[in-house]
């Protein structure tokens, strides 16, 4: 009922603004994505070949403005698993289910002092998106069903806090089908965002706290539901024009939340580092997703076995702990990642504005009891013309060790696409 009442509110603004607007702006996006996966153990390897397009208007009238837009994958070939489909046993999972839906639905006001009012379905990227983002590498985006205020009113400083009653899902219209409850179209709930960054000299200081509260036994049985706080720093030390360093640190602590069985206390910690050496960039960092072993059961109070361990359920999680998404769900033993990249870049080679070219490696330990997770090999390189982008790109992901969680195995990873946005 909420998000029929906004999308009603955004209608009727969307509508006259069509015929007296300040501004009527398409929107076109669309991408071709041809992706394989190697799992061992799984006797069939995936083989997906999709096609996604968004397509809406952005229409502004005065001091309002509104977005309509509708997203559509078709798999082109069928022969993967892709998440809600019954091809589990055979396949690995590819999550690029066919689909058609409203991506987003949203009505934006600026009319008060220096702060903008979004109400309705939306995108949210928050700083690096490790907590809040909009998972844009998979063909149908999450989005959120939503009250979103932005406010600059103090210099330097932007407040940003946002209320969610419904998280919509990568998993499309037929999420939750064939039994796979874990991976429903939307999961409802009361989700509170709340970021405060203020800008120095040397980069910019976030604070911020994240509220995960599920309505429904989806995912999980509710585990993800979490209180997490903590803070941000980011920036950049130019030595020369050529040459400058980058460089970022977080901190976070996460507890469950009223509606999660359990009770349990885990830390998060990044320190990232890279270097720009005119076309040349090297870096390196570590992120760890710290594990609770001392975690209980409200209702028994009786400990839980293996533990559990810091989760970040709305985030981008194909940007982190390597593109092969091992660790989507953090393992009960938690995670340290290390890693290390390089990269390189050409501007106006051929026909192409510019190409790129990066690599990354990863090593996997557990943060409590000494797990050798494994190592993970990525790459890719990607050119731009004009408003066409062409990506190929690798990931191989080596197991060391027993099995430590559901999937650990060897896979590689394929993947060539093309998008044009308008």
């Amino acid at each position: 009922m909420r998000f029929l009442t906004c999308c009603l509110l955004s209608s009727a603004v969307v509508i006259p603004a069509a015929a007296n607007a300040d501004g009527l702006k398409p929107i076109i996006d669309t991408r071709l994505r041809y992706e394989s996966v190697d799992q061992t153990g799984l006797p069939k390897n995936a083989d997906a070949l999709t096609a996604r397009a968004r397509v809406g208007v952005e229409a502004t009238e005065g001091k309002f403005s509104a977005i309509v837009e509708i997203e559509g994958t078709a798999a082109i070939t069928t022969d993967y698993f892709n998440g809600v489909n019954l091809k589990s046993a055979s396949y690995p999972i590819v999550a690029d289910p066919a689909n058609i839906e409203f991506n987003r639905v949203q009505l934006q006001y600026k009319g008060l002092p220096k702060t903008v009012v979004t109400v309705g379905r939306q995108r949210i990227n928050l700083d690096d998106q490790r907590f809040v983002g909009s998972v844009g590498w998979r063909q149908n985006e999450q989005t959120f069903d939503a009250v979103r205020i932005e406010n600059t009113y103090i210099k330097d400083l932007k407040i940003d806090v946002t209320y969610s009653w419904s998280d919509r899902t990568i998993w499309g219209i037929n999420g939750g089908e064939n039994g796979f409850t874990n991976r429903p179209q939307s999961i409802g709930g009361d989700n509170v965002f709340a970021n405060a960054a203020y800008k120095t000299k040397y980069g910019l200081a976030t604070a911020f706290y994240y509220r995960v509260d599920e309505d429904e036994p989806v995912v999980a049985l509710l585990r993800n539901s979490s209180a997490t706080y903590g803070g941000r720093f980011a920036g950049t030390y130019a030595f020369s024009k050529t040459f400058k360093w980058n460089y970022a640190v977080s901190y976070a602590r996460q507890t469950s939340n009223k509606t999660n069985p359990l009770i349990y206390a885990a830390d998060y910690f990044l320190a990232d580092g890279s270097f720009d050496i005119k076309a040349f960039k090297l870096g390196a960092g570590v992120e760890i997703l710290g594990s609770d072993k001392s975690v209980t059961t409200k209702a028994t109070g009786l400990p839980l076995a293996g533990g559990f361990a810091f989760q970040t359920p709305f985030a981008t999680l194909h940007k982190f702990q390597g593109w092969a998404d091992k660790f989507l769900t953090t393992p009960a033993q938690g995670i340290v990642d290390y890693y290390g990249s390089v990269g390189y870049g050409w501007k106006k080679i051929g026909v192409f504005d510019t190409i790129g070219i990066s690599a990354i490696y990863h090593r996997f330990n557990s943060d409590v009891g000494k797990i050798n997770y494994g190592q993970e090999y990525d790459a890719q390189i990607v050119a731009k013309v004009k408003k066409y982008t062409f990506t190929a790109k690798y990931a191989d992901y080596e197991r060391k060790g027993i099995a430590s969680f559901a999937g650990d195995a060897d896979t590689k990873k394929f993947w060539l696409s093309v998008e044009w946005a308008l």
